[in-house]
C-alpha cells in the first residue's frame, strides 16, 4: 500500500523506535495512540494546521480527542517502518469521526485498525464550535467514500 494506491485518506510511513516496544519486543498498545496522532498531526501542519509558539496557527487547530477506539489483529515485532492509513468516515460540524489502520509496508498485514474522533472546540468557552470553511476544505479531502 502507497499513497498512489489508495482512494481515500491518507497513508504514511511511521518509524518504530527501540522505547515503543513493551518487555516482549512487541510495540506497546498505548502507543498506537501516539503514532496515530504523530501521523494525523503531520498531515494537518503540513497543511498550515498546527501550532506554533504555544499557540494555534488557525481556529482549526485547538481541538481534542473525545473518542479513541482500537482494536489489535497481530503484533509489531521490533523496530523498523510501518504504515499508518487515516481518513475520514464523517465530517460533522463540530466534529471529525477518523478511521484509522496500522498496516506493514506492502499493506499485506493489518497489526490494528480503529476509530478516533475529534471535536473542535472555542479556545475562550472550551464549547464545541464550527470548523472554518477552509479547515472544512481540508478535511473533506480525507474524507472516505
Amino acid at each position: 500500500m502507497t499513497a498512489t494506491a489508495i482512494s481515500y485518506g491518507h497513508v504514511t510511513r511511521v518509524p518504530v523506535h527501540f522505547d515503543d516496544l513493551d518487555a516482549l519486543g512487541v510495540l506497546h498498545n498505548a502507543r498506537y495512540a501516539v503514532l496515530i496522532e504523530r501521523a494525523m498531526i503531520n498531515w494537518w501542519a503540513e497543511r498550515g494546521v498546527s501550532f506554533a509558539g504555544g499557540r494555534p496557527t488557525t481556529s482549526d487547530a485547538f481541538n481534542v480527542v473525545r473518542e479513541y477506539a482500537i482494536t489489535f489483529h497481530l503484533p509489531v515485532r521490533g523496530t523498523g517502518e510501518i504504515l499508518v492509513h487515516f481518513w475520514l468516515d464523517n465530517l460533522g460540524r463540530t466534529s471529525a469521526a477518523y478511521g484509522f489502520r496500522f498496516t506493514s509496508l506492502d499493506g499485506e498485514t493489518v497489526f490494528a485498525e480503529g476509530r478516533r474522533v475529534n471535536v473542535l472546540l472555542d479556545p475562550a468557552t472550551m464549547r464545541p464550535r464550527s470548523w472554518s470553511d477552509e479547515g472544512r476544505t481540508l478535511a473533506e479531502t480525507l474524507l472516505r467514500g
